[in-house]
């Protein structure tokens, strides 16, 4: 019984001591932390336009129909200017009565239903950026009376995401080499490493009623499309060798 007793004691001791040890080795390792950020720029191969048909008239039916008719032309259109059925969305349709309120607000009258609207709106992303212009001049044309944002992206963004990751490690382990060596000690291996990417929203160039843009003086709306930044920080910390 006491030999046992002795063994297991010696053993907890044996543990304590090296639990002792390495968290004296742990508080005895420094370490270093620095924010590393890579961007990348890229001009955008997509755009995405919203093109909005609003139509009133007595009844909703005759609403409907007149803005049915002028939406058919449009989808004809976009399918002549090789736009696939995967790049339309319709993203907004509504109904909505318009009412005329009694005036000096006389509360014994009730509002009046005057007309209804009906709005239809479709999204179209265009991946020929040379056919902005012409695109939206065809669209006012057909009776587009709304909407006309425009928004600039890239199609497909993961290989400029992968060129500011890797410069983002690379500025990170660049400012830890000089701190260290500011410091007269050397970065060891690697603890830890997070990421942030701040991946643009697409970026809108154009805005405002499309029925403006049908007075241009040329054939085709003018475009600008810029170009789209990608942001990526890494946060990494480093054990310094002492």
């Amino acid at each position: 019984m006491l030999k046992q007793f002795t063994r297991t004691s010696f053993i907890a001791a044996t543990l304590l001591a090296t639990t002792a040890l390495t968290l004296a080795e742990e508080q005895k390792a420094g370490t270093i932390s620095v924010t590393g950020v890579g961007t990348i720029a890229a001009a955008p191969d997509m755009a995405t336009i919203n093109l909005t048909v609003l139509r009133e008239a007595e009844t909703a039916k005759s609403a409907l129909a007149e803005n049915n008719a002028a939406m058919n032309e449009i989808l004809n259109a976009m399918k002549e200017f090789d736009i696939e059925d995967k790049d339309l969305q319709t993203s907004n349709f509504s109904i909505h009565p318009r009412y005329v309120y009694p005036k000096n607000n006389n509360q014994n009258q009730s509002p009046k239903i005057v007309a209804y609207q009906v709005s239809n709106s479709l999204s179209v992303r265009i991946r020929d950026l040379d056919r902005v212009g012409e695109i939206l001049d065809k669209s006012v044309t057909l009776g587009v009376n709304q909407g006309g944002n425009i928004f600039f992206s890239n199609a497909d963004p993961e290989p400029l995401q992968m060129q500011a990751r890797a410069q983002a490690m690379k500025n990170a382990i660049a400012k830890a080499k000089v701190l260290t060596e500011a410091a007269g000690v050397e970065i060891g291996a690697i603890k830890q490493i997070s990421e942030q990417s701040f991946n643009p929203s697409p970026q809108p160039m154009l805005r405002g009623q499309v029925a403006k843009m049908a007075m241009a003086e040329s054939d085709a709306v003018p475009i600008a499309s810029g170009e789209n930044t990608y942001r990526i920080s890494v946060n990494v910390t480093f054990e310094i060798d002492q």
